[in-house]
């Protein structure tokens, strides 16, 4: 029985000692590998489709409104257009014979020339006068003159600068049809006004 207690005392102190001594250490994690999975390859993709640019002007014919000319993106394709100026070589002021005074038929005249020159303020322009040949030719002179400047005066009163309107007198030099015949001095009898 010694042997039994000898063995049983052993096993005991051996499992007291494990209980003591292995409480201690904990359980190692068992660490794995990130399963690490191959690159996904994405499918090429199609190149570009190019449109077609008829006018080469760099906007596709799809969206282009004007397919067949150069133009910009701004106005759809199209060529840009700029408002042409006026020409204000108006003819058509007429006066009486031997008078600076302008004639009623030319109010609408001035009026509508008016209205044109207030679009340009900065532009300058001339008022040429001009005489039929009856009378002296200081006369005609004088008269070309006051014609010039009674239109002048017209379109100051209707808001355009003096500044940029220039009275000349030409007197009956420089006729646009014959002087032989009333309807021909009458049309000479004039003002014009042209571009500076």
């Amino acid at each position: 029985m010694r042997n039994f207690k000898t063995t049983f005392s052993t096993v005991s102190f051996a499992f007291l000692m494990a209980i003591v001594l292995f409480p201690s250490c904990k359980p190692k994690k068992i660490i794995s590998q990130p399963v690490v999975q191959a690159p996904v390859k994405e499918a090429p993709k199609p190149a570009p489709v190019t449109e077609a640019d008829s006018d080469g002007d760099g906007i596709p014919d799809s969206k282009d409104n004007c397919p067949n000319k150069a133009g910009t993106s701004s106005n759809g394709g199209c060529p840009e257009t700029v408002a042409a100026e006026p020409s204000f070589n108006y003819k058509n002021i007429l006066f009486e014979f031997n008078s600076s005074v302008l004639k009623t038929a030319s109010y609408s005249v001035l009026d509508e020339i008016a209205r044109e020159m207030k679009k340009y303020p900065s532009m300058s322009f001339d008022l040429n006068g001009h005489s039929s040949a009856e009378g002296t030719d200081k006369r005609n002179m004088t008269l070309s003159v006051d014609r010039a400047t009674a239109v002048k005066s017209y379109l100051v009163s209707a808001g355009i600068s003096a500044n940029n309107l220039v009275a000349k007198g030409f007197g009956e030099s420089m006729p646009i049809t014959s002087n032989d015949t009333e309807a021909g001095r009458q049309l000479n009898r004039r003002v014009e006004i042209k571009k500076n």
